[in-house]
């Protein structure tokens, strides 16, 4: 049922390079945090690094839950499910940091996504996550379901942003700077782009 891999390639990769979904689940250090899981999407926006790492887009967006459990103990997991073809699911469990658009390493990380434009979405980080444990399992319970279509309505809605004005809509909400629990989210203002 249940197998540990090694590296993230041949079939898992694949795999999960081609769902258009995906979840992260993170959590702060305090027992009584709240954990925090998010669906994940926008065609182009995932990108497997190397055979132990990967990589998403952060776009703005009404928190930054994540980016603060991040920042704070590093713990995070993706998972993709199939709901199309054979039953499958793909964890992977490791340690994730946000590369904000004021790091070196930004430019070179944003050119791994060639397929999105980011000016479309408010960028905000990427995500980068390095894997300690590599799983799959059967996803034998999960309904089968029909991708459509991307939806358009994230970038109509920050497509007319720039910085200025992500920086007023990020301080106006009350989780992107901290946490639901207190935590130090998203750096503000907003760092300039090194791209």
């Amino acid at each position: 049922m249940g197998k540990t891999h090694e590296r993230i390639d041949g079939r898992l990769r694949t795999f999960i390079e081609a769902q258009p979904l995906f979840f992260t689940a993170t959590a702060p250090l305090s027992g009584d945090g709240t954990v925090n899981l998010s669906p994940k999407g926008l065609k182009g926006s995932f990108a497997v690094l190397d055979d132990s790492t990967v990589a998403y887009l952060d776009f703005a967006g009404s928190n930054a839950e994540t980016i603060a459990h991040l920042r704070e103990n590093g713990r995070i997991t993706l998972m993709w499910c199939a709901f199309q073809g054979p039953p499958t699911i793909v964890r992977v469990h490791g340690r994730g940091e946000p590369v904000f658009r004021d790091d070196p390493r930004f430019p070179d990380l944003l050119a791994r996504f060639p397929d999105i434009d980011p000016g479309l979405h408010g960028l905000r980080a990427v995500i980068v996550v390095h894997a300690e444990l590599v799983r799959d399992t059967c996803g034998y319970a999960i309904p089968y379901m029909a991708y459509e279509a991307e939806r358009d309505l994230h970038a109509k809605r920050f497509s007319r942003e720039d910085d200025a004005s992500l920086n007023a809509y990020f301080t106006k909400k009350e989780h992107i700077a901290t946490s639901l629990d207190g935590l130090p989210g998203l750096p503000l203002p907003l760092p300039p782009s090194t791209v």
